[in-house]
């Protein structure tokens, strides 16, 4: 179930927001009834950026050995192609 809570709740109800973060849930939390954040546990935020960093790294490490410099079309393009071929 999705966990919508006003942000008081992070300042008023801390304990039972850090038992669901800690479940692996995130709880969304709103300000004025409008989206404002998500708070994620810090295993489910390094599970979610674990694979950018290491891309990060892989990008850094061929910017460092090559002088081949692709265009942002050409990047775009090929990560599109990525995305509806996984699909």
């Amino acid at each position: 179930m999705i966990n919508i809570r006003p942000v008081s709740d992070l300042r008023n109800k801390f304990p039972e927001i850090e038992s669901i973060v800690n479940n692996g849930e995130p709880v969304y939390l709103t300000k004025n009834g409008y989206g404002s954040m998500v708070v994620l546990s810090l295993e489910e935020y390094a599970q979610l950026t674990e694979n950018i960093e290491m891309k990060l790294d892989e990008a850094d490490h061929q910017a460092a050995t090559t002088n081949e410099r692709l265009s942002h079309n050409d990047v775009f393009s090929s990560v599109r192609a990525s995305l509806h071929e996984t699909k």
